[in-house]
Order: structure tokens, then sequence, then C-alpha cells
């Protein structure tokens, strides 16, 4: 296998590989492009005009995906996955994944967008980097952009896979990406309602990708993934990659729809969350219960039918959110 396929062998040991480009056999070119970052062209004449962006670790503990993209590339370094699409794979915060740890001083994943340039420091850098990246990745026009972040979450989760939809102006959701990520083992897709500062709302706000996050189960250390189960997703992204994906736009199979009611924001270390550290992503909510309160008379409470909670984090940063209300929607 070439030496570039190695690229979580090299991220995890902080080196740089000595050939910068390799080929495989059948002419699929690998370009390292930095710290945990390689670009996989098709060979000569085989390009079918997607590119396709893969990023993991862009919180350091959350390793399932980190494993996933790890194998997409060993089949492409060996020649055993063919390459049709053009391809960036990113490791997105190496120091965080050599600590095992979500992040060392700054959640990454809330520093997109411009946001990086408010704080100092590697973590701040590395967002920066992600999106100088990400924007030369896809400069290049009247080509197909498609990113998809892999995570895995904090909490457990009543739908165990499913993906947060960037909101872009003007622009309704895809019923062909709906299917994708349907036929690719996700549950429920969240459609946000408001610009933010994550990695793959600044894919599709400034770079036109279709971009999502995805939230795959829950965090564990490396070689501890047995129970996350990735089959659907692999087979999608290999179809993806090797381009002998056959589109399937209707096929929704039951996805669930959610969009967002309310973001909790955490003001001031005043704040409380009403809600047992045990409570998993989708729980539902009782009408007109107390969800959450920031002191001086800031106050959350359940006011939507159907209400259910994501990501409750109240030990986040003050100003960021410690939580999302989210209700059931249709196209």
């Amino acid at each position: 296998m070439l030496a570039l396929g190695k690229l979580l062998e090299l991220t995890l040991a902080g080196r740089e590989p000595a050939e910068k480009i390799q080929l495989t056999q059948g002419g699929v070119r690998l370009r390292w492009m930095g710290e945990g970052a390689l670009e996989v062209r098709p060979p000569e004449g085989q390009d079918n005009g997607m590119d396709l962006l893969l990023s993991a670790g862009i919180h350091g503990n959350e390793t399932a995906p980190i494993e996933l993209l790890d194998e997409l590339l060993h089949e492409v370094a060996r020649g055993d996955l063919k390459v049709r699409a053009r391809v960036l794979f990113l490791f997105g915060n190496p120091e965080a994944i050599r600590h095992g740890e979500r992040y060392l001083k700054h959640d990454v994943n809330r520093m997109f967008n411009g946001r990086h340039e408010q704080y100092s420091g590697n973590e701040a850098l590395r967002a920066h980097e992600l999106e100088r990246l990400a924007s030369a990745f896809f400069s290049v026009p009247e080509r197909t952009r498609l990113h998809y972040d892999l995570h895995t979450a904090i909490r457990g989760s009543r739908i165990e896979q499913f993906a947060l939809y960037p909101f872009r102006q003007d622009c309704e959701p895809s019923r062909l990406e709906l299917a994708r990520l349907s036929e690719a083992g996700m549950q429920a897709v969240l459609l946000q309602n408001k610009t933010s500062i994550t990695f793959s709302a600044y894919t599709r706000e400034q770079l036109a990708a279709e971009a999502f996050t995805l939230e795959l189960g829950k965090a564990r250390p490396f070689g501890q993934n047995q129970q996350v189960d990735l089959s659907r997703l692999r087979i999608k992204l290999s179809e993806l990659i090797a381009g002998t994906e056959v589109p399937q736009a209707d096929a929704l199979n039951g996805l669930q729809l959610f969009r967002v009611s309310r973001e909790i924001i955490k003001y001031t270390d005043a704040f409380q969350l009403h809600l047992a550290a045990s409570v998993e992503n989708f729980t539902e909510l009782e009408q007109g219960m107390l969800l959450a309160d920031d002191g001086q008379g800031k106050r959350w409470k359940v006011e939507e039918q159907g209400a259910r909670i994501i990501f409750p984090n109240p030990k986040v940063a003050n100003g960021l959110r410690a939580g999302i209300l989210v209700v059931p929607h249709s196209l």
C-alpha cells in the first residue's frame, strides 16, 4: 500500500511523508496537502465531475468516523477502491485526535465562517486552515460539490444516526441529497433555520456545496467502535468515490425530518439546564416544562408541541448554544 494511504498513521505520529505525491498502479493520484489532509484524484479521463470533501475528527475523540475514513483511504491506496470523484480527506483537529480529547482549548466546530478570527491559539489557526483547504478544493467551477462532516455525539440518542442540513438563503432542501442520506443509514435530518459557525455550514453557505454534519452514534476511543454500525454509510461513500451510485431522488425510505424551533443559549455562568445528564438526543419534552434558566429572569419554557431536545450541554462556553429544540417537519 502507498505510504500516503496511511494518513491517519502519519497524523497520529505528527509526521510528514517523504513523498508528497504518489500514484497507484491504476493511475489514482494521492497528494499530501498538509497535516491531516490528502487529495485524491481519479486517473486521467475518468473524472465524473464530483468534488467530495470527507472530514472527520473536528472533535478529536470522535473516533468511529476517523477509522471509517482511514479504511476507505487504505482501499484507495491499495487500488481496491476505484476512484471517479475528486476527493479531499480531512482529519480536522490533529492535536485533539492525538490526545483523545474533544478539543484542547476551543471547540473547532464553533469557529467557522470567520469566527476563528475572534480567538487565538492552534485551534483557531486550524479552523482557518480548514477553511482555506475547503475553499481551494471547491474552487473549480461547474463541478458537483458535496461535503460530509462526520461526527459522533457526547450523549446517546433516541435516533442514533442523523444529519444536520445547514441553512442557506433561498435554497430548498435537495430531495436527491435527502435520499442519499437515507440510503447511507441516516434515520433523520434536521433542517437548520439560520446561519451557523460549523464546518458544514461554512462549506454550504460560503462555498455553495451540498454539506451536512452527520452524527453517527456515541463517541468512543479508538478500537472500541464495534457497536457503531457504519456499514450503510461505508457503502454510500464507496459508491460516491467510485462513481457507481444510482441516484434515487424519491427513495426517502421513512426518513424523519425535523426543523429547528429554537436554540438555547448559555449567556452567563449562572446558566442551568433542567435536564438529567442521562437525557438522550431527540428525547421528547413535555409542553410547559421549564427547560433552562440563566439568571436575571432569562428562562426557557417548552412551548412547542412535539418538541425534542438535541445536543443538550450546559458546559459550553458562554455565548454558545447549550441545546437545540426541534419539532417534526414535512416537505
